[in-house]
This record gives C-alpha cells, structure tokens and sequence, in this order.
C-alpha cells in the first residue's frame, strides 16, 4: 500500500488503463504505441486513442474554444469520468467471478484426475489381453475359412452353369407363356458367358438359345407390326427388341405413324361429338365424352412410351400433339358457325381443356397451354361475333318474314303483328344473347377466366357494331340504301321494287322502340353484369356508347317515317298524274258530277289513315280545329277569289284582279304550311293530306283550261273541302291548299269563271248521297 501511495494517481490511472486496454483490445500492438509517437495534426477527437497527449490536447481545447465551450467541455468530461470509472467497477467485479470460478474448476479437475492413470493401466492390459486371444483365434480359423470360401465360390460357379445349360428350356417355356420380358432378361444376363465360353464348353446351349430368342425377336416384331395389338403393347415390344441389339430404326417410323394415324382416328370421333344439349346433360358427363377421354389417355400413354424409347423425339412428338387443339377448334368452330347455345360451347372448351392438361403433364414441352389460350381467344371472339350475327338474322327474319305474308292483306292487325314480332325479337333476343355471355362469364373454367376482360369488351363493341348493322339493314329493307356485297345475304327476303309502305311505317315505330326502350334496357343489363372490361384502352373510349346509338336510331325513325310519307305521296302521285294528263282540259265539256279521281284519292287517304292508325299513337296535345270555333270554315282567300270571278266578265281583267289579290294576300299572312313531322297519327296524316295537294297544285299548274275545265276543277275541290275537313289535323292549311288549287287553275284557265256556290252544293250533296247509297255501312 505504501508504494502505491507513493505514485502520483495521474500515473496510477494510466497504467490501469493500459492494463485494461491491453487485456480487452482485439488489436495487442495498439497498446504498444508510446504516447510520443501521437500524430503531429491532433484534433480533439484523439482523447479516445492511445497516442493521446495532455497538453497538445488542452492547447487545441483552449485555442478553439471560447470560456463558456470549455466550462461545457468540463462538465461532460467529469461525467465521462465518472462513467467509467462506474465501468471499470464493473468490470473488476466480473473478472472477480471468473477468476474465482476458474480456480474452483481447477480444483475440481485436479480431485477427478487423481487416480485416472491407474485405470488407464489396467485398461490397456484388457486390451492386450483381447488382442492375444482374437489372434489365436484367426490362426486356427484361417484353413477353415479359406475353404468355405472356395466351396462358396464353386457353388456360385455350379450355378451359372446350370443356368447356361437350363437357359434354352427357360426360353422356350417364355415363349410358349409370352413372357417375352422374362426371356429377354435371362438371355441378356447369360451374354457375357456366352462370349467368354460360347465357341467351347458351351456351343450347344448357345446355338440353342440364339434360336429361342430369334423366334422371340419375330414375335416381338409381328406385336410391333399388328394392328390389334394396342400401342403400348408395341412399345413395349420395342424396348425388348432394343435390348437385345435389334436395330430399331425402323421401328420408329412405324410407331411413329401409327401415332398419326391414331390421333385421325381420334379426329375422325370428335367429328362426331354432339354439342351438349338440354336433354342429354353436360357434355363431359356423357358415354360419348367418357369413351373420348379415354381415348385421349390411351394417346396419351402411347407417346410417353414412345418418348421413353426414344429419348430424341420430343420436338417431333410435340408437333404431333399440336394437332389436338388445333383440331378441336376447327371442330369447335364449324358448331359456332350455326346458332351454337353458350352451355354447348362451355361443354366444348372443357373437353379440349382437359384433353389439354392431360397431353401437358405428359409432353410440356409442345406449349399446349399456350396454344389453346390462343386458340380459345379466336373461337370465344368468333362465338360473340356469331351470336350477333344470328341475331341480326332472327330480326331481320321477323320484319321480312311477316312483311312478305302482309301483301294482298287488307287488314290493319298485320302491321301491328309485324311491329310486336320485330320489338319481341329486338328485346328477347338481345336478352338471350346477353344470357349467353354472362354464362360465360360465370362458368369456373380457366380458359374462360382468362378471357374474361377480353369477353366484356367483346360484347360490348358486339353490341354497338350490331346496332350500327341493324340500322344499316334497317336502311335496305326500307330501299334508302342499297346493299353491299357482304350484305346481300341479308337482303334476299325482299326486293326494292316491292318495298311496302307499311314495312317502311313499321321500320319507323321499330327504330322508335330501339331507341326508347331496348336500348336504355340493354345498358342497364350491360352495366350490371358485364362491367369491367378495360382492355381496349382508355384512349380508345368506352367499347359501349348508348347515347350515340340512340341517335342514329332517333335520326332513322324520323327517316323512315319521311320515307314512308314520300312513298304514300308519290302513289298518289300517279293518280293524279293520270288524271290530268289523260283529257284535253281546252275541251273539256260542262261539268256534271264530282270526278271519280276523288273517289280514288280519297280511297287511298282512307287505307293511309287505316294504316297510320294502327301503328301511330295519337297526339298529346290536339292542334286547334277552326271547325271547333264558332268562326266560318271557309278560307278568307275563296271569298274575294269567288266575288271577283262572279263579278267580273272580262278574262284579262279577272286574272289581273287575281294576281292582284293573291299577291296582296300572301303579302298580308304567313301560313306555314309544312312542319316537322312527328311520330303521331296527326302529324303523319295531315303532312301527307299536304303533300298531295300541294302536287295537286303542281299538276294544275301544268294544264290549260276552258271555263267547263276549270268548273270541273272548281266542283271536284269543293267536294274535297267537304270530306276532308275531318281528316287533317290542320284544317286552315288544308283549305288554304285547297283554295290555291282553285287560285292555279283559274291562272291556267282561258276563261276563268267560277260555278254559283248554289250549284256547287248541289252536286256535291248529290255525291254525298249516292256514296251514302253505295256503302250504307259507313
């Protein structure tokens, strides 16, 4: 104690840290750096490394720090201190433990050992005592043994022998079972013999059993060669032949093309393969598709045989199991091309995918997988397209079918018969399609899971493309367009120069109901079960657009009814037409009835209300009758028109005055005389009662008249005024027309004067009551 006392406590500190350091340091030359061997550029981060310097340190410390840095530097160096100093206590304690476990450990060592060297001794002289005896032993076992293994060896020698000499019978006992294997195996394990021993001891046994066995090499050869043998029987056969070193090259030719011609059997059966049906079940539980699947194993069986004989035959076996999608398809696809039910197809995909998966374990380098994906992406997309198709037929076959049983029909039922079987084959077939689809969708089959994105986007561009072909159609069958080559198929139940007008009416309330009522139904069934989709891109847009379906079906309603007016219109056309050019108006004698060309007019307005009646709704809203007021019917431009031609003698002086008025007339009131037509009863009618007397007009136009022309004119509007002042709608445009026929015909008449009102009521009373008299029932 008194020397350690007498050493300064900076040094006393130090050399234990050097002991400590230089105990737990993992580098031992660390610790031997002198301290005067400290980097001359210090920083004060070397206070943690041997080469630390005091004072170097403090110069630094005080050089870069300023008072209030080094009181702070103080504080964390005295609890740094304090530390490791609580550290070190800890650490002597623990080395305190150790040190005296470790001498408790030596003292128990030395206690166990005492005494082990005695036993070691007596141990050893057991060992050589065992050692003696064991030699003893083997010395006087040694001739003995040296025999028995000689007499071993002759027993084994005995037998290969008596096998060599048994080997003919053996073989001949396998041929006469067919054990043909078994044969096999014994003559191959007596060839090395028989090349050792065959020219000398056994020549006999030898010539015997080459013979054998050629007569079993012909009939391995005659299996591989027959045809009721089945292919696995053949390859085996084949192995046998190859181990005993026949050359079977040409053997596999002939396996190989009986494959072939076992997979166009195979081919040939599923030709024959009925699609499933309603009444048979699914086609996968049927005895049909049982015996195929059967087949496909045997296929199956035979080509892993095959590549096991022959180890270099993958690539030529894979292009032989290629064949097997690429030949369901094309099968697939001839069903698709007649109207096919999606369970049919479904049953149809499940048999090739199961054909498929099986060739796959067996054979997975073809990519059979990956093919029939392929292969299915082309028949789904064809099914789709397909189903279109059929329908597009189904509702073009509706309106033709019963448009064609329409001519020489009279009654009005049959347009709305032919209107209900068109919506009926618009709305359930386009439901059943939709059926269709959403099974294929719902069914649990991998090929079809993959596709399925692809079969929402399918059907809904099918959709917008067979609204757009409906239209089209639609446009044929009403002669506004004619057709294209692709559509001549189509177009065959009809000719253009027989197009009905009523067809056409019916086309119009048929684009109506699209638009209204199947459309907004089809995107409500499409947006609950079939959205999703997203392939085609959003650049691309949406594959389903409703909105511009709606328009191009509002547009061609309002087409055909146009179109249907024109036709009407133009047969009335011809009457006219026929009625002034046929007399000599300049000759024309003294009129004395109305003319039977209004009889034949009004008869056609009469079938054209018929019609337009029984497919037309009636209008909300009713426009204003003048009939309804307590105002006068007759236009203000027939009074000053029949006061001037009573009044006046003189031709020229009458057409001045008459030119005058109208001039003055049109001058003073606008009429507006055609609007647009609507989908109505009214609308329809009172456009077409328009157009006909407007090319009445037209046709007067075109004539000359005496004064009894122009009477006879006069007398046959008159009688018009009085039958069709219930037919149109608009009755103040009817008249106004009705009086500029009269105002045409007094300009093309030589002496323009007009029959008394009296007279005119006359005649035309007459008429009323002999029609009454004709058709007592009306």
């Amino acid at each position: 104690m008194g020397v350690d006392d007498e050493v300064p406590i900076d040094d006393k500190a130090k050399r234990m840290r050097d002991l400590l350091s230089s105990f737990y340091s993992p580098d031992p030359n660390s610790t031997s750096v002198p301290p005067t061997t400290s980097s001359r550029f210090a920083t004060l981060d070397t206070i943690n490394t041997t080469a630390f310097d005091a004072d170097q340190y403090m110069n630094l410390l005080v050089q870069k720090s300023n008072l209030e840095g080094m009181l702070q530097r103080h504080v964390e160096m005295a609890a740094e201190i304090k530390n490791l100093d609580t550290d070190l206590q800890m650490l002597v304690y623990e080395n305190y433990n150790k040190f005296v476990s470790a001498t408790d450990t030596i003292k128990r060592m030395k206690n166990n050992i005492v005494g082990m060297e005695t036993n070691m001794e007596q141990l050893l002289e057991k060992i050589m005592s065992v050692q003696s005896k064991s030699d003893g032993v083997n010395t006087s076992l040694f001739e003995k043994r040296e025999h028995i293994e000689k007499l071993h060896r002759t027993r084994n020698l005995l037998r290969k022998v008596q096998f060599i000499y048994d080997l003919p019978a053996r073989l001949a006992k396998c041929i006469k079972s067919e054990a043909y294997a078994d044969a096999v195996k014994y003559y191959t394990g007596a060839i090395p013999i028989f090349k050792a021993y065959g020219d000398s001891s056994f020549q006999d046994c030898k010539r015997a059993s080459e013979e054998a066995i050629a007569v079993i090499t012909t009939h391995l050869q005659g299996k591989v060669f027959s045809d009721s043998e089945s292919i696995q029987a053949r390859a085996e056969a084949v192995m046998l032949l190859k181990q005993l070193n026949f050359p079977v090259d040409n053997l596999k030719v002939q396996l190989f093309e009986n494959l072939e011609q076992f997979l166009a059997d195979l081919h040939l059966e599923s030709k024959e393969l009925p699609p499933a049906s309603a009444d048979q079940g699914n086609l996968p539980e049927s005895a049909t598709s049982a015996a195929h699947e059967a087949s496909i194993r045997e296929f199956s069986k035979a080509v892993r045989a095959y590549r096991v004989i022959f180890h270099d035959s993958e690539q030529q076996l894979s292009r032989l199991a290629q064949n097997i999608p690429k030949m369901h398809f094309e099968a697939t696809q001839r069903h698709i091309k007649k109207q096919l039910a999606s369970s049919d197809l479904v049953a149809m995909l499940r048999i090739i995918w199961t054909d498929v998966l099986l060739m796959d374990g067996v054979l997975p380098e073809a990519g059979l997988r990956d093919i029939t994906m392929e292969a299915a992406h082309v028949a789904v997309k064809q099914y789709v397209a397909s189903r279109f198709s059929h329908l597009l037929l189904d509702i073009s076959g509706a309106v033709v079918k019963v448009g064609n049983q329409m001519e020489g029909i009279e009654e009005e039922n049959s347009l709305q018969a032919t209107l209900e079987a068109s919506k009926k084959a618009v709305v359930q077939g386009s439901m059943d399609v939709l059926q269709d689809f959403r099974q294929l969708l719902d069914e649990n089959l991998e090929l079809l899971s993959k596709l399925r994105d692809l079969i929402i986007d399918w059907v809904q561009e099918g959709f917008q493309d067979f609204f757009r072909k409906l239209n089209d159609h639609f446009l044929l069958l009403s002669g506004k367009k004619y057709p294209a080559g692709q559509d001549l198929s189509f177009h065959e139940g009809i000719q253009r120069d027989k197009i009905l007008p009523g067809l056409v009416l019916v086309l119009a309330q048929l684009s109506v109901f699209v638009e209204q009522n199947a459309i907004p139904r089809i995107t409500e069934e499409i947006a609950s079960s079939f959205s999703g989709g997203g392939t085609r891109g959003y650049e691309n847009g949406p594959a389903f657009v409703p909105a511009e379906i709606c328009r191009t079906f509002r547009a061609a309603g309002e087409k055909f009814l146009q179109h249907y007016i024109n036709m009407r219109t133009q047969k009335i056309s011809v009457i006219l037409n026929k009625r002034f050019t046929a007399p000599n108006w300049v000759k024309h004698k003294e009129p004395r009835e109305v003319h039977m060309f209004v009889d034949l007019l009004l008869q056609e307005l009469d079938s054209i209300i018929k019609e337009v009646k029984s497919m037309l709704p009636e209008a909300i809203q009713r426009k204003h009758r003048r009939s309804d007021s307590s105002g006068s019917t007759i236009s203000s431009r027939s009074n000053p028109l029949r006061d001037d031609r009573i009044v006046r003698s003189n031709t020229q002086q009458a057409r001045s005055q008459l030119l005058e008025s109208h001039l003055a007339k049109l001058f003073k009131q606008k009429m507006e005389i055609f609007t647009k037509v609507e989908h109505t009863q009214e609308s329809v009618i009172t456009t077409i009662v328009k157009l006909c007397l407007k090319s009445l007009q037209e046709f007067v136009r075109l004539q000359t008249f005496n004064r009894s022309g122009f009477q006879q004119i006069q007398l046959d509007i008159h009688f018009l005024k009085t039958t069709l002042k219930d037919t149109a709608d608009d009755e103040a445009a009817v008249d106004f027309l009705l009086d500029e026929v009269i105002v045409a015909a007094a300009e093309r008449c030589l002496d323009p004067i007009p029959l008394e009102p009296s007279i005119l009521d006359r005649l035309t009373q007459a008429k009323l009551a002999k029609a009454r008299e004709q058709s007592p029932t009306s």
